[in-house]
């Protein structure tokens, strides 16, 4: 199956549908059949869940970048800093380690917008 990304304004992603193979056999072939379906001239764009094809499978509300030819899901804190050869978010520092008992008892981190840092949560 193959999955295509409906761009709105600002090349935003509205939604995502799947195409039978059969009858996306190219990717200009699944544009046109689901301009076809929904009798509209809208952009889509192929998304692929193993990240084949434009870096990251699309999301509702994931932008496609041209220039990059990638979808960047939405930016999680003002802080974070795109990674431009995955094209997702980074915190600015990385997430200390956890042992693993902590990770046997469901310890995590979550990153603290206010202090720019990670805070362990038990």
């Amino acid at each position: 199956m193959a999955h295509f990304a409906k761009l709105g304004i600002g090349d935003v992603v509205e939604q995502v549908v799947v195409v039978s193979n059969d009858i996306a056999t190219t990717e200009q072939a699944g544009v046109e059949f689901l301009q076809n379906l929904y009798k509209d001239r809208a952009v889509w764009k192929q998304t692929s869940y193993n990240g084949s094809i434009r870096k990251n499978f699309a999301g509702k509300d994931y932008t496609y970048d041209q220039t990059r030819d990638a979808f960047i899901p939405p930016k999680p804190y003002l802080s974070w800093i795109l990674n431009e050869e995955t094209c997702l978010w980074e915190a600015p520092i990385a997430a200390p380690e956890l042992t693993e008992e902590q990770i046997n008892n469901k310890v995590y981190y979550t990153w603290n917008e206010t202090t720019k840092q990670w805070d362990l949560n038990e």
